[in-house]
């Protein structure tokens, strides 16, 4: 039976009361998808069958006003979203900061050139692929609150190891250790947030997530304008002071994790965050059947169960999200390498360590607002596929502006278009929050954040090959092929949108040819999951 429901100050509320939801969606409503008792008491077997932790606070009767879950979303952002940022920066700080030490002549003192560089950062991403699934099924065993702390403090161990490497044979050991540890933390820690978001508050609070990449990046240029001036001190060059200083907050970062990452909404109590927790009775229910009355398939699995063989092979089965995984590998292809070699690229072109580093706090700054405009206009207008193609279309012209530009341009010029490349609107948030809505179930979904981001990784290893060492400093040949991929990507866009619209149509036309006897017969007794249930629609 369902639990009871409670005023503010915790007195019961009638099961008849009545509280309308706001126009943002926020607050109880009379009409549900536990509005029927039917479909009530076929989730709540579901729950049960699945040992859901969180099925106790399971009210399809339960009320609450919109206030209270505003304030609680802000709650929300205050203990959860916060530190998922945070530990997002302390992997992204260690993942970017050879890009900044190769600006300080790390390479030539290794005996590297820049084709070298390619090949550690292809074993890199190679380890930080092969990692994604396995990673994700353990954290999905173990618990996220668990795995992940675990992993910080093991890439930042390593991490600030590489002070101490001496040729390329360890700059590769490390590159491939480094790549194993961090793997499986987006699609980890993605899985563990929409344990408290709904899909349409998921986007908007990844969007902020992923400004931890432009706040590391304008982080660790001024932390690396500074330390690699401490080249000569106890006779190592700058860049390895830089590994080892940033190793340092890092670690902490990851103690701390084990203490301030609850294991889901109504696991809050522990020693380190307080006998109470950080939630109240009733918060906790408004939390669980807001999560459920959004999504009822978030209860379909234990945030302590594993994900075994037979349902890895569904997710490869399911063949309507693959277009998602098409995008992610070459959507991100075109902006990677100027990424990466900004700062090389300057310092070739003749400004020194401390401006290389410094200059590329503008493009990151830039990168931060557009990535949160791009995101808020795509829930705004409810629209993924229309709006995440922004993100090449604003590259394309770019592109272009630098192959035609002439060799012997201002290197002032060829950086203020850099410049502009590098602001462009990132749509990862949008498209992680596209992936997981489209998966539709928790068994899906947790498999579903590892596969998107190996096919993201994938298309990281082809462009950390397409900049090659006899194509510097200007990389006209890179430039020109990374144009073609980003036309490509365009395309790749539209097309995805397109199938979607083909595939509803489809599953409309055989909802409508059923009676309603029928209908009512399929979602009571249905085997069909996740995104393969005929009332499911994909969002595009």
């Amino acid at each position: 039976m369902g639990r009871p429901s409670f005023e503010a100050d915790g007195t019961p509320v009638s099961s008849a009361t009545s509280i309308r939801n706001d126009s943002s969606g926020y607050g109880s409503s009379d009409e549900h998808v536990f509005s029927d008792p039917v479909a009530a008491e076929r989730w709540r077997k579901v729950y049960e069958k699945a040992q859901y932790e969180n099925r106790h606070r399971f009210d399809p009767s339960f009320t609450w006003t919109p206030e209270e879950e505003k304030k609680l979303v802000r709650k929300l952002d205050k203990r959860i979203m916060v530190w998922a940022w945070i530990m997002f920066c302390s992997l992204d700080l260690h993942r970017k900061s050879i890009n900044r030490a190769i600006s300080d002549n790390m390479l030539p003192e290794l005996g590297m050139n820049t084709n070298d560089f390619n090949y550690g950062q292809t074993i890199f991403l190679a380890s930080f692929l092969a990692a994604e699934l396995p990673s994700g099924l353990i954290s999905k065993k173990l618990g996220a609150d668990r795995w992940i702390p675990t992993i910080i403090i093991g890439w930042s161990i390593v991490a600030g190891s590489q002070a101490f490497i001496q040729n390329r044979a360890s700059f590769y050991a490390i590159k491939a250790l480094m790549g194993l540890l961090m793997g499986g933390f987006i699609p980890d820690i993605v899985l563990w947030l929409t344990y408290y978001y709904k899909s349409n508050e998921l986007p908007v609070r990844l969007s902020f997530f992923w400004t931890a990449l432009s706040t590391c990046h304008i982080l660790g240029s001024l932390i690396a304008a500074g330390v690699l001036q401490m080249r000569g001190i106890n006779g190592w060059g700058g860049w390895r002071w830089l590994f080892l200083l940033e190793a340092i907050p890092t670690t902490i970062i990851g103690i701390l994790s084990w203490g301030l990452m609850p294991p889901g909404p109504c696991q809050t109590k522990n020693w380190f965050r307080g006998k109470n927790g950080w939630f109240s009775d009733r918060e906790e229910y408004i939390m669980v059947n807001r999560l459920l009355r959004d999504d009822p398939s978030k209860g379909d699995l234990n945030n302590r169960e594993a994900v075994g063989p037979s349902m890895l092979f569904k997710v490869i089965k399911d063949w309507e999200q693959w277009p998602l995984y098409f995008i992610g590998l070459v959507a991100y292809i075109a902006p990677s390498p100027p990424t990466n070699y900004l700062s090389f690229i300057l310092r070739k072109l003749g400004f020194s360590v401390f401006h290389a580093n410094l200059l590329a706090i503008p493009s990151q700054f830039l990168f931060a607002v557009n990535l949160l405009i791009l995101t808020w206009v795509s829930e705004r207008f409810k629209e993924r596929a229309i709006v995440s193609s922004i993100s090449n279309i604003w590259i394309m012209p770019w592109l272009i502006a630098l192959i035609a530009l002439p060799a012997n341009a201002s290197p002032w010029i060829r950086y203020a278009l850099l410049t502009g490349l590098l602001s462009y609107p990132y749509c990862h948030a949008v498209l992680v929050g596209w992936n997981a809505k489209n998966s539709n179930s928790v068994r899906t979904r947790a498999v579903s954040a590892a596969f998107y981001n190996m096919f993201v990784q994938s298309g990281n290893i082809i462009a950390s090959n397409i900049y090659r060492e006899d194509d510097m400093p200007l990389y006209r040949r890179g430039n020109s092929i990374l144009l073609g991929i980003c036309c490509f990507s365009i395309a790749l866009f539209y097309l995805t949108k397109l199938f979607y619209i083909w595939r509803n149509k489809v599953r409309d036309r055989k909802w409508s040819a059923m009676t309603k006897e029928e209908q009512e017969d399929y979602l009571a007794n249905t085997t069909d999951e996740g995104m393969k249930r005929l009332d499911f629609r994909f969002s595009h």
